[in-house]
């Protein structure tokens, strides 16, 4: 997928399109005509089978079915044969990954167990620019153990130079969330377990955007978010790996029923499953989890090849778009220049980043601002064609020319950014 130096216009665009393998998956996602929607990598468009997913739920298997739908619907086995069918698209194996809870949630879980396998260590290395909660769960993993663990914040170049006797764990960030970096994850893993540490990832920004091979990097866990390129929807259950070597042995602290050897049961005292399972909590939000199988599916249906190849050619059409025809107008490329080193997404710096976007989002561009000065493209490959790089390059060059961020109702910062 490349494009004539020399001929780059919207025509030549439009073929690229025509030739894309993954253009017929576009049709099975409800986009709103005329928005360019350039937000995937915060939260996905949705499929359109998952309107008429969500009311079969609510009203056969709830409302006719009701409290026979755990066993008749298979809502109770729901988190494992999800986890299962997103195993393959990060490199995991059957009964090694799990849907539940929150990314934040299961970061806990799997950092707990890091520090109860690794009892005789004290560090806990994360990349300190990274999106500021795990930072904060670690901060509470490490203060719930009444100071005998400490948190190491580190930059992209120190991570690999900062591991040593005294970790317990590397838990890192895949594609980094504001600049869309990306980190050599069996680079790390490897120098984490030559110094007797553990290896976790957020996968929040890579999984569905690009190849992921957890099992191929001998991670040890990860933890993941459903909502973003996966397309499961907005608040949807996130997604925990732990490898099968660990089962049975890593330990979670947040023992809930779900997570018990015999739930049903209803013994008085806590008995762990040995397998993926002891990783639930409680019971899960039904709804919301069935609706995050209509963005795997189709995830199934593509080549994951092919996704990342078109995934390089959108951002790289994009950044050069940006800086050949908004040269002058004060943007600073704040991600990686090289494809092969950044995720699916494009950020640019600029000191009116926020009113820019907003002056964006006014003219039907999609994207989002990251404080103090970043302005993020996420480029979802399923359904991002060229011709929307083109178009919304040309809105933000009218922008731009005409001053138009400048107007009164783009300055006004709302709650969410």
């Amino acid at each position: 997928m490349t494009l004539d130096a020399a001929n780059l216009d919207r025509a030549a665009c439009a073929a690229l399109d025509r030739a894309d393998p993954l253009a017929p998956l576009r049709d099975r996602f409800d986009l709103p005509e005329g928005m360019i929607y350039l937000d995937g990598n915060s939260l996905g468009a949705m499929p359109k089978w998952a309107a008429a997913r969500a009311q079969d739920v609510v009203t056969r298997e709830w409302g006719t079915d009701l409290i026979k739908s755990w066993n008749s619907a298979g809502w109770f086995d729901l988190p494992v044969r999800l986890g299962n069918k997103l195993a393959p698209l990060i490199g995991a194996g059957p009964g090694e990954v799990v849907i539940c809870d929150s990314t934040s949630q299961n970061l806990f879980k799997v950092l707990s167990a890091a520090v109860a396998l690794r009892p005789d260590r004290s560090v806990l290395i994360l990349e300190g620019s990274n999106f500021p909660t795990n930072n904060y769960i670690a901060e509470g993993v490490a203060a719930a153990t009444g100071g005998r663990v400490t948190v190491r914040l580190c930059e992209k170049e120190e991570i690999a130079g900062s591991i040593g006797a005294d970790t317990i764990a590397v838990a890192i960030t895949h594609v980094h969330y504001k600049t869309g970096h990306i980190h050599d994850m069996a680079a790390i893993t490897e120098r984490a377990h030559a110094s007797g540490a553990l290896a976790i990832w957020d996968l929040c920004h890579s999984a569905g955007a690009m190849p992921v091979d957890l099992n191929g990097a001998g991670v040890d866990f990860a933890v993941g978010c459903t909502y973003k390129y996966l397309n499961g929807g907005p608040g949807s259950p996130a997604f925990l790996f732990a490898a099968e070597r660990h089962q049975g042995q890593a330990l979670q602290p947040v023992t809930g029923w779900w997570g018990h050897a015999a739930p049903f049961a209803f013994e008085p005292g806590y008995r762990p499953q040995h397998d993926i399972r002891q990783f639930l909590i409680g019971t899960q939000p039904i709804l919301s989890m069935a609706l995050v199988e209509t963005g795997l599916d189709i995830h199934l249906a593509a080549d994951m090849g092919a996704i990342r190849a078109k995934s390089m050619a959108l951002t790289d059409l994009f950044i050069r778009l940006v800086e050949e025809r908004c040269a002058g107008h004060g943007f600073t490329l704040a991600s990686p220049r090289q494809a092969d080193a950044r995720g699916s997404q494009v950020s640019f710096a600029h000191a009116e980043g926020y009113p820019i976007m907003r002056a964006l989002i006014a003219a039907g561009v999609i994207g989002d601002f990251r404080a103090p000065d970043t302005v993020r493209f996420g480029f979802t490959p399923l359904y991002v064609r060229f011709v929307d790089v083109w178009d919304a390059v040309d809105r933000l060059v009218a922008i731009m020319d005409g001053d138009i961020w400048k107007q009164s109702e783009y300055q006004a910062r709302e709650a969410v950014t």
